[in-house]
């Protein structure tokens, strides 16, 4: 069991926000590189498009979608991309 204290880290969290807004403190954030095309993506990996939609966890037909551009993947696909573009060994490792 873990010792956290979450009402302590939520007050931690409220204060911080008061004093980024008073202009007192910035806050830390990150920008995540966009992925390269999904199609590109899973040709680095010589999957098939059933494969890598299965380890995507979606359908086949976004896949498809995806590399013909009527989509965007987003969100938690745009995160399992980026893992896939840059750490395809822990990525092939899902499943």
């Amino acid at each position: 069991m873990s010792n956290r204290d979450i009402g302590i880290e939520i007050l931690e969290g409220i204060r911080e926000i008061k004093s980024y807004k008073a202009g007192q403190r910035n806050l830390r954030t990150r920008k995540f590189k966009t992925p390269a095309p999904p199609r590109k993506i899973r040709a680095k990996l010589h999957l098939s498009q059933a494969e890598f939609a299965g380890l995507m966890g979606v359908s086949v037909r976004t896949v498809q979608d995806w590399e013909q551009g009527r989509r965007t993947p987003s969100g938690p696909a745009g995160a399992l991309l980026r893992i896939a573009e840059q750490y395809p060994k822990i990525f092939l490792q899902l499943s």
